[in-house]
């Protein structure tokens, strides 16, 4: 039987007072029934003596201290998970979002997760195909890793993660693949789009939805990533599923952080941000990953838009550290009207060169890979030459590099947000390209494959 009280000294924005309770551990689930019999939720921050410091989930307002009554419930936040969940859309606490009904339970987990060994897991090795040629042909994604997509405001990140999710698929196999799609603090209009594009496509039959809007409540934010995670580990290491997990916008999850931190009082880090952002960030991140004697596995794109698009500032900069690579977008890719401006450049997949080559996308891949790195930051170089010096100062070589990274652009990184490229297709693309410039030029790639593809 729950324990309640009448003893709330005090509130103070999301946070709440409670005096001489008993028993109540840290991170337990607790209501606060109003006087008119409304119930809002709550869980602990922490514990000094008798005294319960706890966080609330809806809003404060209205709250009469003397008549509300709180009981605490002796567990901590769980989710309910079944294969029903799957085409449904729910809120960041998990209550359906959808008009649909309550899900009936197979099992309630608990949203903190279990730690997976490291000893267990299973190293990442198979490709990912997205469909789009900037990460697959040259920051390919392989199954099991964390890839963050490093945006800005009002660049479209969404677009491109609403593609992701639409046309992920894993080659030649026929498994059963999922996406869990978390959104924290987004607006009305980019949850809409999300729904609505994966309605169109069917995509949404395979997708799970969580939703957490810029009006709702910070502190739901928080549990937002974690919800999603857990239905992901459910699908992934129970029903042995393959569940791409994309989180957009991490940037408002550390905003809800710093909020609730500075609530709470304590000391702030860098730029504000709580000092355990680094481990709060690494709690959700390595979710992710396969784990032996499971089939299922769980691969992440956290999305985070870079404030004041600097990449040094903290949520970016731990992101960094803690996953294997990431795809920047643009400022200027987007000015010039490139779909999905991905910045080749500095974007990175650590794990690229172990889900490419023979069997896994094809024998060429890696080396013209190389080349296309290199001759469009030479065709990049010639380009900023030529801004300074005039074309004449060119030779006729660094011309062709120049024109090379302009049809890069526009034909290999551009290819809107609608179209679907296999891992062909886009290899052949890159043959494309590279015959704009002589075969004398292209060393990073071996004469079999020159033999086999240039001379076409």
């Amino acid at each position: 039987m729950p324990r309640e009280y009448r003893t709330i000294q005090e509130v103070a924005g999301p946070l709440m007072l409670v005096k001489d309770v008993e028993n109540v551990k840290y991170d337990e689930l607790g209501e606060i029934e109003l006087p008119n019999g409304e119930i809002r939720r709550c869980k602990v921050l922490e514990i000094n003596g008798s005294n319960a410091l706890v966080q609330l989930f809806e809003n404060s307002a209205g709250i009469n201290l003397a008549e509300s009554k709180v009981r605490f419930i002796g567990r901590s936040m769980e989710l309910a998970v079944s294969d029903d969940m799957l085409s449904r859309v729910f809120d960041g606490l998990g209550r359906p979002k959808d008009g649909g009904p309550e899900i009936i339970p197979e099992k309630r987990l608990d949203v903190n997760g279990t730690p997976m060994n490291p000893a267990a897991r299973n190293y990442p090795s198979e490709f990912i195909q997205t469909g789009v040629s900037a990460i697959d042909g040259l920051n390919t994604l392989v199954r099991g890793q964390k890839l963050p997509i490093f945006s800005a405001s009002g660049l479209p990140h969404a677009n491109l993660a609403a593609q992701i999710a639409r046309q992920a698929t894993v080659l030649g196999k026929d498994e059963q693949f999922a996406v869990v799609f978390a959104a924290m603090g987004i607006t009305f209009e980019e949850s809409n789009y999300f729904i609505e594009s994966f309605k169109e496509t069917g995509a949404i039959d395979r997708t799970v939805m969580f939703v957490n809007l810029a009006n709702d409540p910070a502190v739901e934010r928080i549990a937002t990533p974690k919800m999603a995670l857990t239905a992901a580990e459910y699908l992934a290491f129970e029903k042995n599923m393959h569940v791409l997990v994309i989180m957009t916008d991490i940037t408002n999850y550390a905003d809800a952080l710093r909020e609730v931190s500075a609530a709470r009082k304590e000391v702030p880090g860098r730029r504000g941000y709580p000092g355990y952002m680094y481990t709060d960030l690494a709690t959700l991140y390595e979710r992710a990953g396969r784990k032996k004697g499971s089939d299922g596995s769980i691969t992440l794109i956290p999305i985070l838009t870079m404030p004041e698009d600097d990449k040094t500032h903290p949520i970016p900069d731990l992101t960094g550290y803690i996953t294997e690579g990431q795809v920047i977008l643009s400022r200027e890719l987007y000015r010039k009207g490139i779909m999905p401006p991905i910045d080749v450049l500095p974007s990175l997949s650590r794990l690229k060169d172990k889900g490419i080559g023979e069997g896994k996308t094809r024998a060429d891949h890696a080396n013209t890979m190389n080349q296309l790195f290199a001759a469009y930051a030479r065709g990049k170089e010639a380009k900023e030459l030529m801004v300074i010096l005039g074309e004449a100062a060119l030779t006729e070589i660094d011309k062709l590099y120049a024109k090379f990274a302009d049809e890069f652009e526009n034909k290999y990184v551009s290819q809107g947000y609608e179209t679907n490229r296999t891992i062909e297709e886009t290899l052949e693309i890159g043959w494309e390209l590279l015959r704009i410039l002589p075969r004398s030029e292209l060393k990073r790639i071996s004469d079999e494959y020159l033999d086999k593809y240039y001379e076409k």
